[in-house]
């Protein structure tokens, strides 16, 4: 399926993590990437989020593959600044075959304690973030009568856990628009579809605060000691997955051969959604 020539790829949150996996693989395959990442910390996500030192990093690895790419610094939450963006990747490399919204934070509280600044976060970066991704290339893609949407839910998208209200809420969320989308460009050669991880290998799960909330029993927990808690959330036993495993279900659904496949959610949770639905 490595047979992506002369697409263009936009990835949002791009500068590491499952952004930077997709990147790579599309490229590797034979697309132009454009990405786009916020390179900036937020004072109410617990973890550290990407820098403009990932992002370039990034770029260059794309370079390296012989493929184009541009980035940008930009939070998904400013509308206008993706559409701006989206303008410059149509000029720069050329139209938006492909558009995988990425771009996510999570944050952790019981919904008592769950500040407005720390839900206006979430769910800006995540559902409206994914929102206005949509709405920066479908215009495009609807001209061109091509597009493949990819959207970025969670296995929490359709389950619930303690102290995830605004994160829980953000993927649900991203799972309804994902099939309101796909019925609203249906008619012009577009598919929207959503992945769903569970536990993936990046900062956004393997951190000093996620581990101290894991094992509150512990003073300073380290990856070691939260892994059976994770893999308590899978069904097979796998604390953590690559993001490469969903690279590979990302690529599946961005390819011409998934033309049939709309409105879906493909899970990639080590059997956690068995469980759950």
């Amino acid at each position: 399926m490595a047979d992506f020539e002369g697409k263009i790829a936009l990835i949002t949150g791009g500068a590491r993590g499952m952004g930077r996996s997709h990147a790579l693989a599309l490229a590797q395959a034979g697309a132009d990437i454009a990405l786009c990442d916020r390179c900036e910390n937020s004072d109410v996500v617990g973890y550290p989020l990407a820098t403009e030192a990932d992002l370039a990093e990034t770029v260059e690895l794309v370079k390296a593959t012989g493929r184009r790419c541009i980035s940008a610094k930009l939070n998904v939450t400013d509308r206008p600044a993706l559409e701006s963006f989206v303008a410059e990747v149509e000029d720069s490399l050329g139209g938006i075959d492909i558009a995988i919204a990425n771009a996510g934070v999570s944050t952790i509280a019981l919904l008592p304690d769950v500040e407005s600044a720390q839900w206006d976060e979430v769910i800006g970066t995540n559902l409206t973030g994914t929102f206005n991704t949509i709405s920066a290339v479908a215009p495009g893609m609807i001209k061109r009568n091509y597009g493949r949407i990819i959207t970025v839910s969670s296995m929490l998208g359709h389950s619930a856990t303690w102290a995830q209200a605004a994160y829980v809420s953000s993927k649900w969320g991203v799972i309804g628009l994902t099939k309101v989308a796909a019925h609203d460009l249906v008619g012009y050669g577009i598919t929207v579809n959503a992945v769903a991880p569970g536990n993936i290998e990046t900062p956004m799960t393997q951190n000093d605060f996620v581990f101290g909330i894991m094992r509150p029993d512990l003073e300073k927990p380290t990856l070691k000691d939260v892994e059976s808690v994770f893999a308590s959330l899978h069904l097979q036993y796998a604390p953590f997955l690559k993001p490469e495993e969903v690279t590979r279900a990302v690529l599946f659904l961005a390819h011409e051969g998934s033309s049939h496949i709309t409105g879906t959610v493909l899970p990639i949770d080590a059997g956690a959604t068995a469980r759950m639905i």
